[in-house]
């Protein structure tokens, strides 16, 4: 039984199996999604519109980034992990 939500086995399927991606990927969306709540949307504003930011405010952002990742709303460029939501 699993204490998280989504699974842990889904969010490792859609990092190939790798802990340390899943990690990475997580911390940097998470990141992202951080600094869009907080208004510096450099970097965070192509990832993620207002209103979705607005939707969640009581989520916390790396439950919000496991959610995308598990959704498949996120993706990585292998050669440089950088994020990339759809």
């Amino acid at each position: 039984m699993s204490i998280i939500d989504p699974k842990i086995d889904v969010l490792l399927g859609e990092t190939d199996n790798d802990r340390f991606l899943l990690c990475s990927l997580a911390s940097k969306r998470a990141h992202d999604i951080n600094d869009m709540m907080r208004g510096q949307r450099d970097r965070a504003i192509q990832l993620q519109t207002a209103v979705e930011i607005a939707r969640a405010a009581d989520t916390k952002p790396l439950s919000m980034a496991f959610d995308e990742i598990a959704d498949d709303e996120v993706s990585y460029d292998p050669t440089s992990i950088d994020v990339k939501n759809h």
